[in-house]
Formats: structure tokens, C-alpha cells, sequence
């Protein structure tokens, strides 16, 4: 098995209803560790620069706008196959696709306020985790 690093994101929804302790839990459980986090309410120019891989895509505008309606929580996790045990952990994009006891599943109200967001791929993990945290803000455990 691999260790691998990847991007969290709890949403402004994820946010607004207290999730934060609920969605590291599970994190946690899984055998995920946080090693950087931080609070942060994105402004546009923040938001449009992270999501600008979808910035041809209909629903581009709205996203952007949704992330900006309040704070985030943004960490990076590690563990063994992190990037694919996070997405098991957030389930699928719609909360109505999602499988039971997934965080989307459990509180996200719909596809666009889906409490949490991940990274994809080993690349994609590499380029968001720097768009939020310096190489020093990131605190491998040692102990």
C-alpha cells in the first residue's frame, strides 16, 4: 500500500451545520491523519483560481459562488491510499448516488451543497494541497 497525501475540503454547508468534528472523526477512523488545516472564507478571485479547471463547465459560476457564501475548512490528509479512501469516505458527488453512511450521503443537501470536496488523483492532490498550505504549514506526524 502506498502513503499518499490529499486535499479536504469541508464546504461552507459542512460548516454552517457543525460538521467539522463529524467529518474529521470519520476521517480519523478510517486511519486518515490531518496533518495541516486551516479556516479560511474564500473570496471570488480564490475560489474561481481553485475551480478553474471547470471554468468552461454550466455549472462553474455557481460553484464559485456557493464557495464563497462562507467558511471552508481546508486540510490535507495522509494515510494509506488516501486519495481513494477519502473519496470511499465522501461518497459520491450526488448525495442520492451516494452509499449509505458516507458523509454526502448522511448531510449534503444536494449535488451542489455536498459538505465536502477531494481531490481525484495523485496529481490533482500535489496542486491543490499547495494552492492552500506551504511546504512548512504541512506537520507529517511523528509520534
Amino acid at each position: 500500500m502506498t502513503i499518499e497525501r490529499t486535499l479536504s475540503i469541508i464546504k461552507p454547508d459542512g460548516v454552517q451545520k457543525n460538521l467539522i468534528g463529524e467529518v474529521y472523526r470519520r476521517f480519523e477512523q478510517a486511519g486518515l491523519k490531518v496533518i495541516a488545516a486551516r479556516m479560511l472564507h474564500l473570496s471570488t478571485a480564490q475560489a474561481e483560481a481553485f475551480y478553474a479547471v471547470h471554468r468552461e463547465r454550466p455549472f462553474y459560476r455557481d460553484l464559485v459562488n456557493y464557495m464563497t457564501t462562507g467558511p471552508v475548512i481546508a486540510q490535507v490528509l495522509e494515510g494509506e491510499n488516501a486519495i481513494e479512501a477519502h473519496r470511499r469516505i465522501m461518497g459520491a458527488t450526488d448525495p442520492k448516488k451516494a452509499d449509505p453512511g458516507t458523509i454526502r450521503r448522511d448531510f449534503a443537501a444536494s449535488i451542489e451543497e455536498n459538505v465536502v470536496h477531494g481531490s481525484d488523483a495523485a496529481e490533482t492532490a500535489r496542486q491543490e494541497i499547495s494552492f492552500f498550505f506551504a511546504q512548512a504549514d504541512i506537520c507529517p506526524r511523528t509520534r
